[in-house]
């Protein structure tokens, strides 16, 4: 029997750069290398959303319109490819449905072709408006599982969620598994089952973290996986993906044709190496990245929230405490209903569990989010927050059980009045709605080379690893 053509998402504009380096490739590194890439013969090129829009505005001072402007310019062939947080965006907290719809458009206007869109509760109600925004303007919608395991999260209920996601009318369906827990076993059941159930194509997303990754996608692909992710060999590997050529020549060698030319990937690998060693020589790409932390199977934690915990605790001379904190992370996410840890909740979970060990009392000291949380403002959780567990938390107040977004009023009328002073188009006016001070400051500071830039504290609760 003929086995199925297995294509390739490549990360290394988005994923492997933000999984290794913080996302902190300008540019200028990206440009020379994007006409070869283009003629590789990937499915997809990955190169905005998750952290990268954040970056440019408050590291690299880029404008992320220009970026995804300038790359369609150069990437005639190859499909674009995103990745949004439902009603989150690109930040950590609901917007209103107007924002959605305009974001979403103004990203397939500026030349997005595919947008990969999860939920980190996989409440589908979350999905709702960026998936028709989408689809009206053209774009392809692909809904994505946020992969999790407990004993609430089985293969029959990723299954169900799947074929859910898929009669709301995803284009596309991904497994997304950010913390690199999916192995190989429950990888073949679970797209083996998801199979069985769509008709649209099913694409498989993981980290090396665990050391497992290579098998997964073996595993995947013989179950009937259409998609997988890579990253080219200089950002592959440790909290990134599977090396591309490395995956190639394996699923060659058993049979699977492909569209992706070996030579030409070889090459866009020769390019990205000096710029790997320049991140690596100037202390940005930490050598713990690219370790393989099994610890991340026992305590289900992506491998940027565990370098993450790890500098937090540092900075506040508490480094001792790290396997007590990576202990609490579990118990945390059982309290809270088994959220899947990925963006916002890794940080959520990560932040309380750390106050839980270092105030030496649990729940003595409970973030804001945490109590926005447990109210419904994010979402259902996975499971039921017990009674006991919603009252500490939140005392006597009430619970939202509709989607959160239903409560925002619009917001971009008043987006627009706020940045009107420096917006020139529609995209400053989100870039503003999305990051509104490093917007600000960008913005300014192009309208005014003297434009007085208030000094920023760092925040702990942004992890760019994080997806």
């Amino acid at each position: 029997m003929a086995k199925q053509k297995v294509q390739f998402m490549e990360t290394v504009l988005r994923d492997g750069q933000q999984s290794l380096i913080a996302t902190r490739m300008p540019l200028s590194d990206i440009l020379p290398i994007l006409g070869k890439m283009d003629a590789a013969g990937y499915h997809s090129l990955e190169m905005w959303g998750g952290a990268t829009f954040d970056a440019c505005l408050r590291y690299l001072s880029e404008d992320p319109w220009e970026r995804l402007r300038k790359i369609r310019q150069a990437v005639k062939h190859t499909k674009l490819q995103m990745l949004l947080r439902g009603q989150n965006l690109l930040g950590y907290k609901n917007y209103a449905d107007d924002v959605v719809t305009d974001f979403v458009t103004k990203s397939v206007e500026n030349g997005i072709d595919i947008i990969r869109i999860f939920d980190a509760l996989n409440d589908t109600r979350n999905l709702k408006t960026a998936l028709e925004a989408t689809k009206n303007a053209g774009g392809h919608a692909q809904l994505a599982i946020s992969y999790t395991t407990s004993e609430f999260h089985t293969v029959d209920y990723f299954i169900k969620l799947a074929k859910e996601m898929a009669d709301m009318g995803a284009d596309s369906i991904a497994i997304k598994d950010m913390a690199g827990i999916l192995t190989p076993q429950k990888a073949f059941d679970l797209v083996t089952g998801i199979k069985q159930e769509i008709t649209v194509p099913l694409e498989v997303h993981t980290h090396a973290t665990a050391g497992m990754a290579e098998m997964t996608y073996l595993e995947s692909v013989r179950a009937g996986a259409d998609i997988i992710d890579t990253a080219v060999s200089p950002f592959a590997g440790g909290t990134s993906q599977p090396a591309t050529e490395s995956m190639l020549v394996a699923l060659q060698d058993l049979g699977y044709p492909t569209n992706v030319k070996l030579d030409v990937v070889s090459d866009i690998a020769s390019y990205f190496a000096p710029i790997r060693d320049r991140f690596r020589d100037a202390g940005q790409l930490n050598p713990r990245v690219k370790d393989v932390e099994p610890k991340s199977l026992i305590y289900q934690v992506p491998g940027g929230m565990l370098s993450n915990l790890l500098a937090q605790l540092k900075d506040q001379g508490q480094e001792a405490l790290y396997g007590d904190v990576l202990k609490e992370v579990p118990r945390v996410r059982a309290d809270l209903g088994y959220p899947p840890l990925v963006t916002p909740l890794s940080q959520m979970v990560g932040t309380q569990s750390l106050m839980n060990v270092m105030s030496g009392e649990r729940y003595k000291l409970i973030p804001k989010e945490i109590k926005d949380y447990v109210r419904g403002l994010y979402g259902r959780p996975p499971v039921p927050i017990s009674p006991e567990m919603t009252k500490k938390i939140i005392g006597d107040a009430s619970i939202v059980t509709t989607r959160p977004a239903d409560l925002i009023e619009p917001q971009m009328p008043g987006f627009r009045k706020a940045i009107a002073k420096y917006a020139h188009s529609e995209e400053d006016v989100l870039s503003y709605a999305l990051f509104p001070d490093q917007a600000k400051d960008f913005l300014g500071r192009r309208e005014d080379p003297f434009y007085d830039v208030p000094v920023q504290t760092v925040d702990l609760t942004f992890d760019p690893t994080h997806n």
